[in-house]
């Protein structure tokens, strides 16, 4: 009896355990696969250019790399994240950041005067010198002023260093990427009131909660100029289809909004739903304003009723392409992750496929967006 009394107690006891560790198993496994997302992100595309000095590599080759400002941004922003986390350190950030100081632009007719903005690219030329393309890209400036923002949550210690290069930058991009008469950032300081592209918007630059955090740090009414005025051309955008999608640019007036046509930027799907477009529900994920809440909401009915998501969308749902990609998966699941409880989880779970395999080490764009969701969609 007493024999019998035992295994029942130890049968309760062996439950508890099995209970209290599939608990911790759960708790921790979105925290594991961030870290893991992380560090492997990390060591496949981050290059140390010297021992004080290190770039993103976007080139998806090792031996032949490439720097964008679009990459330096996204790596400052994942390194800021990381360390909040405890999973990277100031040494990590401070070498991304100190290749963005040594490939700062400069403007004037001799280009003698230097600026905060980034140049857009740097490579080997066929001699092997290292050579950077003058001229900005916004949705790269961007990412390095929300970076800066980070970091001074991350290493407080550096908080006033951190900020001023912050607002040197954000006055930069009102300074040179900014066109008042449409309330929008222009796509880069090479954009000026002469140009054809003057009218022109990227719609993955419309990021409503960064334009908040830039206001909170330089208190320049101008920057809720930009977030209601590119929000508003985004409703107008969303607007002329059933599907609430918008496409990678579009031509914007004071209160208009349409599409451009093929071949206007830099592919033929200029005017469709594609890899600068898919960023948007990422850019909307966690904006409580209206116009945010409506335009991503109506893009998401649109693909929570796809079977599943491919590499590009026609404004009117048609597909480009009948294969999947994590760069349009990836802000999807950011945004869905965000909005639990709307009717999207069938969305959420069918786009966790990301995660299920080892990240990629041979796309740069689709493994720095899943890191991206992984680090702020995954809680």
């Amino acid at each position: 009896m007493k024999h019998s009394k035992f295994i029942w107690i130890l049968m309760g006891v062996i439950t508890v355990i099995y209970i209290a560790t599939l608990f911790v198993v759960r708790i921790k496994n979105p925290r594991n696969i961030q870290y893991h997302t992380y560090i492997r992100w990390r060591q496949a595309y981050v290059i140390h250019q010297t021992n004080k000095r290190s770039f993103v590599n976007t080139s998806n080759n090792r031996h032949r790399p490439v720097a964008l400002s679009e990459g330096q941004g996204y790596g400052l922003y994942i390194t800021a994240r990381a360390g909040e986390k405890g999973w990277a350190n100031e040494k990590d950030f401070n070498h991304l950041l100190n290749y963005y100081l040594a490939h700062r632009d400069r403007v004037g007719n001799h280009h003698q005067v230097p600026i905060a903005l980034m140049q857009w690219r740097q490579y080997r030329n066929r001699h092997g010198k290292w050579v950077s393309n003058r001229n900005s890209a916004t949705d790269g400036d961007l990412f390095i002023a929300i970076g800066l923002h980070h970091a001074i949550h991350a290493w407080p210690q550096q908080a006033s260093y951190y900020q001023h290069l912050e607002r040197q930058l954000e006055a930069d991009m009102l300074r040179y990427e900014y066109n008042p008469q449409t309330r929008s950032l222009t796509v880069g300081n090479w954009v000026t009131s002469k140009s054809k592209y003057y009218h022109l918007m990227r719609t993955s630059d419309v990021a409503p909660d960064f334009f908040d955090e830039c206001y909170q740090t330089s208190h320049d009414q101008r920057w809720l100029t930009v977030k209601n005025g590119m929000l508003d051309h985004l409703v107008t955008l969303s607007k002329l289809h059933h599907t609430g999608l918008v496409p990678d640019f579009a031509w914007v007036t004071t209160k208009s909004a349409r599409p451009v046509k093929p071949w206007t930027v830099a592919s033929k799907n200029d005017g469709n739903y594609s890899a600068n477009a898919c960023r948007v529900p990422m850019m909307l994920a966690s904006s409580n304003d209206p116009r945010a809440r409506r335009v991503l909401n109506k893009m998401m009915k649109f693909f929570a009723n796809q079977y599943y998501i491919t590499a590009g969308y026609k404004l009117n749902g048609h597909r480009l392409v009948h294969y999947q990609s994590a760069s349009f998966s990836a802000p999807l699941f950011y945004a869905t992750s965000t909005n639990r409880g709307r009717g999207y989880d069938n969305l959420f779970n069918s786009q966790k496929y990301i995660f299920t395999r080892p990240l990629t080490k041979s796309n740069y764009y689709d493994a720095t967006l899943t890191t991206i969701a992984a680090l702020e969609g995954m809680n």
